[in-house]
């Protein structure tokens, strides 16, 4: 049986724990945080300054602004306070820090990782193409976040990766967000909150509304009611559970893609971002737009959810509707087929499904698919990220989980437009754990969240283990001529 060779690049993308974020480091006992403050208020203004002379003079150089990420938790923390004086400019910094702490993004793994040409390709010499590389960083806890890398893959197949910018930036929460009407009224008949109540609040918006708007709705309800039943609380926390969940972040130009981080914002995604399927999505009048499903989970229960971004500094991250929104996952095709958004899909933690739609954002009526049909897939099969468009047929990696948890990494065909019908699989896998990569945080395992075609080659980047990532070139002609063989 023919073994299909993969080429090394030689690139490795390994954990480094020297790479922090600041995050909130706030008690939830409220006895707790007003003793912090009030210790913090009992200093004199010199004292205040001596105390964040030394902080800056340990963490300055560890972060890019760290006093106003300071600033930034205190805002997070006052409303809480028992304060009636106004406090100082450098006092609230001082608070602010109480309230802080280091988190090491991917002191645990960087793996999962997904690739796509990258937004701009200005300057590039011909035959080579700029990418875009997204990774799972897992840290503490287990809480993933999104990182980012670029590169360029030569006309020579030639990878390489940017230098890595040490200080790690967060982006810029949009305090007043948009939101569809036609979305949030899906959503909660969804989950059971089409009431009067809803509707009530629902009315007076129209078909897109902001954070602010949504939440005068409420407001004015509420005022129709003294004491609310039950029924209209819950439907009140649904609303604020689901404006949450759809949220926007902005970075700043200045900063390197390596420096990017997209961390939990909601609390459905409190424990994690997980394994990001980026894609480049052209639609029919020739627009660009990259679309990405991930995992969300908040330490109980996994949901589907969707980003958005035309060039990675401007994100919109979206709840996914429908009754086929269910498992891990959902990879979007990179074009409409026969006037249809195409996503493939499991929806039952073991088998391959197809889903069609007319709208991004809803998903109903999944397709069957494809079983496990070979040993190392017989416990569950998934895809490695979205389909790729050869002339073949859609190229779908896949892998497959055998015995012992093993996981290993496939590839199928699908007609191009008609991809309910499967023109072949590889009977062995495309690459499988062995030697020192199957060692690590989840060992025997290698996993993809997408690759993309350049100059005859699928460059696919792969994790190693939920450790680490390396990226490896596979002749396209060869890989479609053994699937093709059966």
């Amino acid at each position: 049986m023919h073994t299909i060779k993969v080429q090394s690049t030689g690139c490795y993308f390994r954990p480094d724990s020297k790479r922090v974020l600041v995050r909130p480091f706030i008690p939830t006992d409220e006895t707790l945080v007003q003793n912090i403050v009030n210790r913090a208020l009992a200093l004199s203004a010199q004292e205040i300054d001596d105390q964040l002379a030394v902080l800056n003079e340990d963490f300055d150089n560890r972060h890019v602004n760290i006093e106003g990420y300071w600033q930034r938790n205190f805002e997070t923390v006052k409303n809480r306070l028992h304060i009636t004086d106004e406090l100082s400019a450098r006092r609230q910094v001082y608070i602010g820090a109480l309230f802080s702490g280091e988190y090491a993004l991917e002191s645990a793994a960087l793996f999962n990782p997904s690739l796509v040409a990258h937004p701009d390709q200005t300057g590039v010499a011909p035959g080579a193409l700029r990418f875009v590389l997204s990774l799972r960083a897992t840290g503490e806890g287990h809480i993933s976040s999104i990182e980012f890398r670029s590169g360029v893959i030569k006309f020579s197949g030639e990878v390489e990766v940017d230098d890595v910018v040490p200080l790690v930036v967060a982006p810029e929460l949009k305090k007043n967000p948009t939101y569809q009407k036609q979305i949030f009224l899906h959503k909660l008949r969804e989950m059971g909150f089409e009431n009067d109540w809803s509707a009530l609040i629902m009315k007076s918006l129209g078909e897109s509304f902001t954070h602010q708007e949504l939440t005068s709705s409420i407001r004015a309800a509420a005022e129709h009611e003294e004491h609310q039943p039950r029924e209209e609380e819950r439907t009140m926390e649904c609303l604020d559970w689901l404006a949450r969940s759809n949220y926007e972040i902005h970075f700043s130009p200045d900063s390197a893609f390596s420096q990017r981080i997209i961390f939990p914002v909601s609390a459905n995604e409190s424990n994690g971002i997980e394994d990001a399927r980026f894609v480049r999505f052209e639609d029919d009048d020739g627009s660009v737009c990259y679309y990405a499903t991930y995992t969300a989970y908040n330490g109980r229960a996994i949901l589907p959810q969707f980003i958005e971004t035309t060039d990675f500094l401007n994100f919109r991250v979206r709840t996914l509707n429908g009754s086929a929104v269910q498992n891990k996952g959902m990879a979007l095709f990179p074009r409409k087929i026969n006037g249809q958004f195409a996503m493939i899909s499991r929806q039952d933690d073991a088998n391959l499904f197809l889903m069609f739609s007319d709208n991004l954002h809803f998903w109903n009526e999944p397709h069957f698919l494809r079983q496990p049909l070979y040993p190392w897939e017989f416990v569950k099969i998934g895809n490695c990220g979205s389909p790729i468009e050869t002339e073949h047929g859609w190229l779908v990696i896949t892998h497959g989980v055998g015995p012992m948890r093993r996981y290993c990494i496939g590839a199928m065909l699908l007609d191009l437009e008609n991809p309910t019908k499967i023109i072949g699989c590889l009977e062995k896998p495309l690459l499988e754990p062995k030697g020192g990569d199957r060692e690590g945080y989840v060992p025997n395992v290698v996993y993809s969240c997408g690759g993309i075609i350049h100059q005859g080659k699928l460059i696919l980047p792969y994790a190693l283990s939920d450790t680490s990532s390396t990226i490896g070139i596979i002749d396209l002609d060869e890989l479609t001529q053994t699937i093709l063989r059966k």
